[in-house]
């Protein structure tokens, strides 16, 4: 039991992760209906920065908390202009173009931004520094770490502010018009592009912070590791119900269960045929089956009546 809780949390932790960064690819399809595949690049970018500016001022007396606080700033800052310059100069020329050429254009932007990343920060992996309190919490058995509880915290701070936002704010009526019907919307005084550009850059704070949770967690960052997390992430929107904010949540926790849950009992009930390496199968066995059952996700497409 011991082992089952602790797997639990980790599953919770992995999920919330998972979450942070379907919560940006939700956003995005849900106004312009657009699988933003660069998006993990964005977050590999946000760890990248953050581990500049860590190492940067690793002796300058600040404490870990500040730093990661500094470095969030950092990283959210750079992978906001950087998501506003690809929604201006890569997506938006190609808005009214055949659904299949903004999803070339997104897979090549993944690309460059992988081979970008690498030249400036070369290809090697990083430690990323502990910045947080190393010592476990023990829970009368499992345990978990002070990084993890921020992870967790995180995760149910976001997604109740971006709920608030979607809801009730006016940039949020501005998002429901424009996902509902943008040239109507523009009729009524909204202004499209802006609405878009704004939804572009909340993605990327998610995903920055998402990328200096990853960091801090793993302790290691490179050029490529915003693919697999980007990848999952997509899983855990589909899995939700994409365009659904809380789907989007559901679907990452649940997805972060299942492999940590799998990692944990696969060489068990495989009698050591398959190890723990083999848990992403889970990932895409689940999607497969989603599709396959219920292809609108778990909480299905939110799809505004009205604005």
């Amino acid at each position: 039991m011991e082992t089952f809780f602790q797997q639990i949390i980790n599953g919770l932790v992995l999920g919330s992760m998972y979450a942070l960064v379907a919560l940006g690819y939700t956003m995005v399809y849900g106004i312009i209906n657009l699988i933003n595949f660069a998006h993990g690049e964005v977050l590999m970018v946000g760890a990248l920065v953050s581990w500049t500016f860590v190492t940067t001022f690793a002796g300058s007396g600040l404490s870990g908390w500040q730093l990661m606080l500094l470095s969030a700033v950092c990283s959210i800052v750079a992978c906001s202009v950087l998501n506003f310059a690809i929604e201006k100069l890569a997506y938006r020329p190609l808005r009214n173009a055949p659904r299949l050429a903004p999803l070339i254009t997104a897979m090549g932007m993944s690309l460059l931004l992988q081979t970008i990343a690498m030249i400036i920060w070369k290809p090697n992996p990083k430690p990323y520094p502990q910045l947080l309190s190393a010592t476990p919490i023990d829970l009368g058995g499992p345990v978990i770490s002070v990084t993890q509880c921020l992870i967790l915290g995180l995760t149910v701070v976001i997604l109740a502010a971006l709920m608030y936002l979607v809801n009730k704010t006016k940039l949020g009526r501005a998002m429901r018009a424009t996902a509902e019907n943008p040239r109507v919307a523009a009729l009524m005084g909204v202004k499209p592009d802006m609405v878009i550009s704004a939804t572009f850059v909340i993605g990327a704070s998610l995903a920055a912070v998402a990328g200096i949770m990853w960091a801090a967690n793993y302790g290691t960052v490179q050029h490529a590791m915003g693919f697999l997390p980007g990848l999952k992430a997509f899983t855990a929107a589909v899995l939700g119900g994409i365009g659904n904010l809380a789907g989007a949540v559901v679907g990452g926790v649940l997805l972060g269960l299942i492999e940590a849950l799998g990692a944990g009992y696969l060489g068990i009930l495989t009698g050591g045929v398959l190890g723990s390496q083999y848990t992403d199968i889970f990932a895409f066995i689940a999607l497969i089956l989603v599709l396959t059952l219920r292809p609108q996700g778990l909480l299905g497409e939110r799809v505004a009546d009205r604005a």
